[in-house]
């Protein structure tokens, strides 16, 4: 017994002081109905030890009475039968009456004693698995509708509304903390913890409703029966995982939150393996740099700082696109964030950690183990350096159905992710010179790169290798210049690929004197044949794409 409550509260320690208590409510009755059963024999027969009476229903009351606990079933306490294959259990004013009621009304007490309703102490319910339901790839409508749990969100809600004389507890992870603080208190739940476990409540239904929703739109869409992608209402379901020590500056607060719709390789849901806590800044060039490493199938490492890549690269291995991919921008390198889509091998850990190099994070499918021991035992490193395991990912795996959130002040926006890449049969040659096929694969390399470059976005490379970057300029001409500049020598024979159209010729007559010698845009301007006109002068091949890729 002792070792079984030991394993129960372990999940949550307490300083082993009694917690100061207001308005104190003593537990004599609890209902027990869960789909998630982790845990909750230990929480039942520890209850039952204390004296408390357990109401619960279906599966539950069949578990706890195996395990030899006694239980009253829900429907010989209300004196009515479940019904419609569950759907109808809890559904009853002898248990919302006995979960709602307040006990400092004298005209809720006198009705609960007229109706042979009695008081319900704690609720200690989790909802049909509806999220894990729809995430798979034959749930068909029936299915997922039945997984609508009803009677579950009712009682949570009635318990948390009434937390003022009822504990309800939703998450396995809390049992330990009820059973902590019932022990030390005589059996009694302070209005701290119910106050809590009341919050923890109400997000994990409006998480629960946001799933549904989000779900019977898609289908509704995929079905031809709503016209829009975008819904009537937006809300969305997440988790907050952890605090952050402060925001984008110092003066700001913050804290990070999982998307519990998310179904593909993410930030979110990458295991942190080691290094310094994750900042607000680290999460976002993390996402960033994975977001630019999906675009790839083949070997792919970038290299980010301030949320754009300042290097990146293709190669046959790995490691060699890493290089690659350092010498890119080596001095914005230092102190960056990096994304493979590969996992991290030796030959990749040992480059990173040789002279002088260092990364804030990396973000890879995984990391072998001779190449983690080399990360995390180098000093100044293994202390440092955050490295996550997201998972393996490919393009195609992408969900095509997410929709990008900005907010605004006042509102927020939605839009498709721009998950656009360009092909060869993309691109229209607009100029008397057409491209060879090593400059056409450069242009189309640097397009997808360019497509995570904050506008105004000009991206130069040599082959599958990004050797110079401008981001972010008020002025196109400005970005070329700074992508020539970090070039330097590199910009000679490289391609450029611009992120929308060049408002007039001086940004490719500027390109083309710093040595660019081919050039992709998506066209679309009042003076293309201006900047066309300018690149036949020089023999420099054009081609357009017809899509722009603005980042801001």
């Amino acid at each position: 017994m002792a070792e079984a409550l030991h394993d129960q509260k372990s999940t949550e320690k307490s300083s082993g002081t009694p917690v100061p208590m207001s308005n104190k409510v003593r537990v004599k009755r609890a209902l027990i109905s869960v789909s998630d059963k982790t845990g909750v024999e230990g929480f039942a027969r520890y209850l039952k030890d204390l004296g408390v009476e357990i109401l619960s229903t279906g599966g539950t009351c069949k578990l706890l009475e195996r395990a030899g606990i006694e239980v009253k079933e829900v429907s010989e306490y209300t004196e009515f039968p479940e019904m419609m294959d569950g759907r109808v259990k809890t559904l009853h004013p002898r248990v919302h009456g006995g979960i709602l009621a307040r006990r400092d009304l004298d005209e809720h007490v006198q009705a609960m004693g007229e109706h042979g309703i009695e008081s319900i102490d704690l609720v200690c319910v989790n909802l049909y698995p509806f999220e894990k339901t729809v995430e798979k790839d034959d749930v068909d409508r029936p299915e997922a509708i039945e997984q609508i749990d009803i009677g579950g969100p009712s009682m949570v809600r009635s318990a948390a509304k009434n937390h003022a004389f009822v504990a309800v507890v939703t998450d396995p992870e809390d049992y330990g903390a009820v059973l902590d603080e019932l022990e030390k208190n005589e059996g009694c739940t302070s209005e701290a913890l119910r106050r809590r476990l009341a919050a923890k409540a109400f997000a994990l239904t409006a998480r629960y409703d946001s799933a549904i929703s989000t779900w019977l739109h898609r289908s509704d869409h995929d079905d031809g029966v709503a016209e829009s992608a975008f819904p009537v209402g937006a809300s969305f379901a997440a988790t907050k995982r952890f605090d952050l020590r402060y925001g984008e500056n110092p003066h700001q607060k913050g804290a990070f939150y999982a998307d519990t719709n998310c179904s593909e390789a993410s930030v979110a849901g990458a295991e942190v393996l080691g290094g310094k806590a994750l900042s607000y800044n680290n999460l976002v060039d993390l996402d960033a740099a994975l977001a630019l490493a999906k675009e790839f199938d083949e070997p792919f490492v970038c290299v980010i700082k301030h949320n754009n890549p300042c290097g990146a690269a293709s190669a046959a291995t790995i490691a060699e696109a890493l290089e690659r991919a350092w010498a890119g921008d080596p001095l914005s390198a230092f102190g960056s964030v990096l994304a493979f889509n590969r996992p991290v091998d030796l030959e990749s850990a040992e480059f990173l950690v040789s002279e002088r190099r260092f990364v804030e994070a990396i973000i890879a499918p995984s990391f072998q183990d001779k190449a983690f021991e080399c990360l995390t035992q180098k000093p100044k490193w293994g202390k440092n350096v955050r490295l996550l395991a997201c998972g393996p990912f490919e393009s195609a795996s992408r969900d095509t159905a997410t929709l990008e959130v900005k907010r605004v002040v006042g509102g927020i926006l939605l839009q498709d992710r721009d998950l656009l890449a360009e092909r060869m049969e993309d691109c229209q040659v607009v100029t008397e010179a057409g491209p060879t096929p090593e400059q056409l694969e450069g242009l189309l390399f640097a397009n997808k790169v360019g497509k995570h470059v904050k506008s105004n976005a000009i991206v130069l490379a040599q082959g599958t290798e990004i050797v110079g970057v401008g981001a972010g300029q008020m002025s196109r001409v400005d970005s070329v210049y700074l992508a020539a500049r970090k070039a330097g020598e590199r910009t000679k024979g490289s391609v450029l690929a611009s992120d929308a159209f060049f408002p007039f010729p001086d940004g490719v007559e500027a390109a083309i004197e710093a040595g660019v010698g081919a050039i992709l845009e998506p066209g679309g301007s009042m003076r293309d044949d201006a900047v066309i006109a300018a690149c036949n002068k020089h023999g420099v091949p054009m081609v357009f794409t017809g899509s722009r890729h603005f980042k801001h």
